[in-house]
């Protein structure tokens, strides 16, 4: 289970490449593959990654059903739909069907090995990055097109219908929404509902991501919610510190404006740094410790931070060395490796509790919404300096698709 990064090395890459050619290979003979992709992976030096595998899994069996699966973020190219014989995606976002999507993709692997049906996709690539709100599948406006898919998928000779929202966090010169239609053998079927869930899709690309605030304007946003907080914590997204997006997690800035804010709410907030959290869990508990955090691994965006605090706990976890630091109110949880912060076990597995804070701090953009769901009283979407920035004006895109929505002004593309 890793976490998103950076792009992986080219020599780790060709390692794994490697270790799947000669598993085929020794494998005999096979009648179909069904590979788990996530469909927006980064390697050194090259581009589409999911595409090259695809290709060398082709090189070694030969012409046999090749099915994948892709995260609904996939940025799907023109080279994995001329290798695949099917690609399906997530319908949910946060996502919560990865089983059903396998149980999806194998179903039809195993009916095209039997010939029982014969896989025909098609798909269209939509000058978007960014629309449908937050694309949450269970809210307006994506919530309707999600439902229709589902509905459109119950037709007999329908397979299976993806919709691809793209990570917009790659550059690369097929960037962009993707609808991909699957039947059984009826090519112009497939053509048509590309089409129309291309259209639906166009048709929210003004709907915008709810606005975000400034750190400064979500503490006193948070202090006036007295009310509120006395039965559960108000949620800070650090969306440009999202790590389930490939951000380091080691965001100061947030930090910083609790510090100098003077607040006294209490906060739990997750800061990955490796030495930091050495350091700390190297020290006697209850002892005063000053610590420089965060800024060593994004050098762009990031900025270290003193920070001078008692050492509370240290524990053992998944994230490596662990050690809960406390300054007044502001309980940071220093790690080796990066945190999501997914859920409120990764508080209540280190006896912080959730409950008791007035304010939690998460590093990802979307399962914090249901998971946390019981305990948020509030969520407050808090924009600083940072490698997942959602605003696609200040991303350094150089090989992107254009004219594209919404850096240029665009009519009708279908």
């Amino acid at each position: 289970n890793a976490m998103s990064g950076g792009p992986l090395e080219a020599a780790l890459y060709e390692r794994f490449k490697q270790e799947m050619i000669e598993g085929l290979r020794a494998g005999g003979k096979l009648d179909g593959i069904y590979m788990v992709l996530h469909g927006a992976m980064g390697v050194e030096g090259m581009r589409d990654p999911e595409g090259d595998l695809l290709e060398a899994a082709r090189s070694v069996v030969g012409d046999i059903p090749i099915g994948i699966s892709h995260d609904l973020h996939a940025n799907i190219t023109r080279r994995r739909v001329e290798l695949a014989d099917f690609i399906v995606g997530y319908k949910t976002n946060p996502h919560r069907d990865h089983f059903e999507t396998g149980y999806h993709s194998m179903q039809i692997l195993i009916d095209t090995v039997f010939g029982k049906i014969n896989p025909v996709m098609e798909i269209r690539k939509i000058p978007m990055l960014t629309g449908g709100g937050m694309e949450v599948d269970f809210l307006s406006p994506m919530n309707k097109v999600f439902s229709w898919m589902k509905k459109r998928e119950r037709d007999d000779d329908v397979l299976a219908i993806s919709n691809f929202m793209v990570h917009i966090w790659l550059d690369d010169e097929e960037l962009g929404w993707t609808s991909v239609a699957v039947t059984d053998g009826d090519r112009e079927l497939a053509v048509s509902i590309a089409d129309e869930l291309a259209m639906m899709d166009w048709a929210v690309k003004d709907v915008h991501m709810p606005d975000r605030l400034t750190a400064a304007e979500a503490i006193k946003k948070a202090e006036k919610k007295k009310f509120s907080r006395l039965f559960g914590p108000m949620i800070i997204c650090d969306s440009a510190d999202a790590v389930g997006a490939g951000a380091p997690g080691e965001n100061t800035w947030i930090l910083r404006e609790l510090i100098d804010s003077g607040t006294e709410l209490r906060v739990h907030l997750p800061l990955r740094d490796r030495q930091a959290a050495i350091e700390a869990y190297g020290a006697g508990i209850g002892e005063e410790l000053s610590l420089n955090l965060g800024g060593t691994l994004d050098v762009v965006y990031n900025r270290p931070l003193e920070y001078t605090g008692t050492l509370i706990s240290r524990h053992d976890t998944r994230y490596g060395k662990t050690a809960v630091v406390r300054y007044n109110n502001i309980y940071v949880v220093l790690t080796e490796l990066a945190a999501a912060v997914n859920g409120p076990e990764y508080f209540t597995d280190i006896d912080l509790g959730v409950w008791n804070a007035d304010i939690i701090v998460v590093k990802n953009l979307f399962p914090f919404r249901y998971k946390f769901l019981l305990q948020n009283r509030g969520t407050l979407n808090v924009e600083t300096p940072g490698t997942t920035s959602v605003n696609v004006y200040e991303l350094d895109y150089h090989k992107v698709p254009r004219p594209v929505h919404p850096l240029d002004e665009m009519d009708l593309p279908f």
